[in-house]
C-alpha cells in the first residue's frame, strides 16, 4: 500500500493503493462500482475534486461519489452546505472522506 506524509506529519493513505492493479486476465479499467471503491478508502484518505467529481476532462475517475459538477460543489462549499476543504499546499486543496462521507449520510438521511 502506499503512503505520504500530509503537512501535519500524519502518515496519509492514497487512493490509487486502494485500486485494483490490472492483471493479465483483467482489464486496466476496473469494473468494480464506484460506490464500493469509495467506501473502501479510510476516513482519514485525502481527496482532490477530480477524485470528488465527475467532469467532461476526467470522466473515468475510479472514486467520484458526488452526482453533480465541481462549479456545483464550490458553490455548496461558499453557501455553507458541504464541507470546506483544506489547504494542503499552495496549491492542492483536499477534502477528507470521512467528512466527505459523513456530508452523505446527512443528505440520505435529510
Amino acid at each position: 500500500m502506499t503512503r505520504g506524509f500530509n503537512f501535519k506529519g500524519k502518515t496519509t493513505t492514497t487512493v490509487s493503493a486502494l485500486l485494483p492493479k490490472p492483471t493479465a486476465t483483467a482489464p486496466a479499467a476496473t469494473t468494480a462500482p464506484i460506490q464500493a471503491v469509495f467506501d473502501r478508502l479510510p476516513d482519514s484518505a485525502w481527496l482532490r475534486e477530480s477524485q470528488l467529481v465527475r467532469s467532461p476532462n476526467n470522466p473515468d475517475s475510479e472514486v467520484a461519489p458526488l452526482p453533480f459538477s465541481a462549479p456545483t460543489r464550490w458553490r455548496m462549499v461558499k453557501d455553507g452546505r458541504f464541507p470546506k476543504p483544506t489547504k494542503l499546499s499552495a496549491r492542492v486543496t483536499a477534502w477528507q472522506a470521512g467528512q466527505v462521507r459523513a456530508w452523505m449520510q446527512a443528505q440520505a438521511a435529510a
